[in-house]
């Protein structure tokens, strides 16, 4: 049992580091600045405190149309005034040479707008998922980054946790054989009051939200793209949480292999977990994709066995936004673009139109 475990977290670590990219390439260079878009509770609790440990991208500009935040982290992060902006004077980041890099963290009706004002502005674009509220805007974002010439990268953290890295490896390394199932379940409780429960706002319930995790996760670990998808959706509507949005929308995805995946989305339940089966043995992760914390078992035969890996030189946000900056000096591939959140897009309205439909929808 041990020595197959120590074989597991090889694996992951010969991953990670494969992931990540080496920081030689980008030696020498200074570090590219980012502005972060929106002073919310996941920029300022999550993303900004994880800026000072990057090796390629720092701190640089504040974007907020609340002045006491500005004034507030901008003390705290040593931001001058100078580098402070709100959403109308938003454009004359154009003029900050220091700017290089703008992180897109707004409500998901507002991503399409301020990501293709930012790539206009001449500066490369890290934009948090959902990429936008619908097919179109997602292909919008793509154009103008296109046209511009920048980059437009979408805030996938969990394509550079290790855990779910490791996931992926194994099952493209036939440890579980040919894969069969997949499950992936997301959901939370979500609290009134917030702009997530409003459809202008967030362009629908759980599914544009925790509902992401489930679907990428299921993508990622099959490692090909769905033809078939049917979805069912519950909303309470008595609920004063839901007079816009939805609840819980469960979905089935068949890919071109064979591969079932059965996916939840839900803001009334706990859920974060994964399990990929196949013909000898299964790889499992709850809760899987969270901010920290990930557990993973694996089974082979007629053992489960608890796989620990190694704590990584880089967690899933730095690396993260290390990545983009590592693109932009070293023009190494970029993961998690634009093309990834459009995929994502696409199917979300499928799920939905399929839910509303109540049947299958067939995929090109």
């Amino acid at each position: 049992m041990g020595t197959r475990r120590d074989v597991l977290g090889t694996i992951g670590a010969g991953l990670v580091t494969s992931a990540i990219g080496l920081p030689a390439c980008a030696q020498g260079k200074r570090k590219l600045g980012y502005a972060i878009v929106g002073l919310g509770s996941y920029a300022t609790n999550q993303i900004m405190p994880r800026i000072k440990d990057c090796e390629f991208a720092e701190l640089k500009a504040l974007v907020s149309g609340t002045p006491a935040k500005l004034e507030k982290f901008g003390a705290q992060y040593g931001i001058p005034k100078t580098h402070w902006y709100d959403y109308k004077n938003y454009d004359r980041i154009k003029d900050n040479p220091d700017i290089d890099l703008v992180y897109v963290v707004l409500p998901n009706s507002m991503h399409a707008e301020y990501a293709i004002r930012a790539s206009q502005a001449g500066k490369h674009v890290l934009c948090e998922k959902p990429m936008a509220t619908s097919v179109a805007e997602c292909e919008a974002m793509i154009a103008a980054a296109k046209k511009a010439n920048r980059k437009l990268m979408i805030g996938y953290r969990c394509h550079f946790e290790q855990y779910n890295l490791h996931a992926v490896e194994l099952v493209k390394s036939g440890f579980v054989g040919r894969p069969t199932l997949i499950t992936s379940e997301h959901g939370f409780y979500a609290q009134p009051n917030q702009w997530r429960l409003d459809r202008p706002m967030s362009g629908g319930g759980s599914m544009m939200d925790i509902g992401i995790y489930s679907l990428n996760a299921a993508r990622y670990l099959a490692g090909e793209e769905p033809v078939a998808v049917s979805a069912m959706e519950y909303t309470d509507r008595s609920d004063p949480r839901f007079k816009t949005v939805e609840d819980r929308i469960d979905w089935q995805m068949r890919f071109p292999s064979g591969v079932i995946a059965n996916c939840v989305s839900s803001y009334s339940s706990n859920h974060n977990a994964f399990r990929v089966t196949g013909t000898k043995g299964w790889v499992g992760m709850e809760p899987a994709t969270a901010y920290t914390g990930h557990q993973m078992w694996t089974r082979q035969g007629g053992g489960t066995e608890q796989v620990t890996l190694p704590t990584p030189a880089k967690n899933q946000f730095v690396a993260q936004l290390d990545h983009l900056a590592e693109v932009v000096q070293a023009g190494i591939p970029l993961r998690a673009s634009g093309e990834e959140g459009l995929r994502d897009m696409r199917l979300i309205e499928a799920i939905y139109r399929s839910a509303r439909e109540g049947r299958t929808i067939k995929l090109a």
